[in-house]
């Protein structure tokens, strides 16, 4: 409601952008196809990028939400809810997220050029290509003991995807003979990755203790990373970009205001990295390794399997 309080273009019956369409009229008000699809895209049903066809069912449902917003948008201005300093202060926390959103989208997302995002790739796919994945298999025991136990079986042969099912206590993987999949060593837990560093394909490994119990594992096969292609990554390497130009562009803001927090000091209040960006209709970057990344577990996507 308060997006459409506080946006009154409508009554122009110029288009707010090239190609535009009238869709609807509330009384004096002309609702957009640029409205409708804002609208979509600020709830998550299609992307910036996608088109939205004014036939769809889809363009149809989310048209009716924006009549009905400006419906009781009007009939709360009818009602004076506006004229309260609350509302007022509401609506111009709202018209500076808007604005905070369009800077965004003008000064930042405007810099992430395909150039910008190809070479980032390349510098990870570089960096993807000396890092290593490995498949693992898993049997996890309560105890030592009955980890021993495991150990002795497999020593006589028996097959560890067989004695997995019967004996690991990991449910998430003794169905599936304890296939863990593959993955790099720096996604594992700590305990893994220590005790698989420099085991070859085939070696049986353990048991050491973990979070979960007693673990057992066995090495299947070491393989170089498999990276995915650009258009895979495309979706991270953009949230990447635009979280880091955002953390730029607040940098310089900060530098150049007075801000002056009038909280009082104690723990935990400790100057902090502005946290995002503005938010109102955009969608806010998943936070990202501040600094450029400078090896393959900085990377700004992961690795397809």
């Amino acid at each position: 409601m308060t997006l459409a309080a506080c946006s009154r273009g409508g009554d122009d019956d110029r288009a707010p952008q090239p190609g535009d369409q009238q869709v609807a009229k509330v009384q004096d008000q002309i609702i957009w196809a640029s409205d409708v699809k804002r609208e979509a895209v600020a709830q998550g049903l299609v992307g910036e990028g996608e088109p939205l066809d004014v036939t769809s069912e889809l363009f149809r449902r989310v048209l009716d939400e924006v009549v009905d917003q400006k419906l009781l948008a009007r009939e709360a201005e009818r009602r004076r809810l506006d004229a309260s300093p609350l509302a007022q202060r509401r609506l111009e926390a709202t018209r500076e997220r808007i604005l905070g959103d369009m800077l965004v989208e003008s000064v930042v997302n405007g810099a992430i050029s395909d150039q910008a995002i190809q070479t980032l790739y390349n510098e990870q796919l570089r960096l993807a290509k000396t890092s290593e994945e490995i498949r693992v298999r898993l049997i996890l025991s309560r105890t030592k003991p009955e980890a021993d136990a495991v150990i002795g079986i497999l020593g006589q042969g028996a097959s560890f995807e067989a004695v997995a099912m019967e004996r690991s206590i990991d449910e998430a993987t003794r169905f599936s003979g304890g296939d863990l999949g593959y993955s790099t060593l720096d996604v594992m837990p700590q305990a893994y990755a220590g005790a698989l560093r420099d085991k070859p394909a085939g070696s049986t490994v353990g048991p050491f203790q973990t979070e979960g119990g007693w673990a057992v594992l066995r090495v299947e096969d070491r393989r170089k990373e498999n990276p995915p292609t650009l258009e895979q990554a495309r979706p991270q390497i953009v949230r990447y970009l635009t979280y880091e130009g955002v953390r730029r562009l607040l940098e310089q803001l900060r530098g150049k205001a007075k801000v002056d927090i009038l909280l009082p000091s104690g723990p935990g209040a400790g100057e902090e990295e502005p946290a995002s960006a503005p938010s109102g209709g955009l969608p806010r970057p998943a936070p990202a390794p501040a600094p450029a990344p400078s090896s393959a577990s900085d990377t700004p996507f992961s690795p397809a399997a």
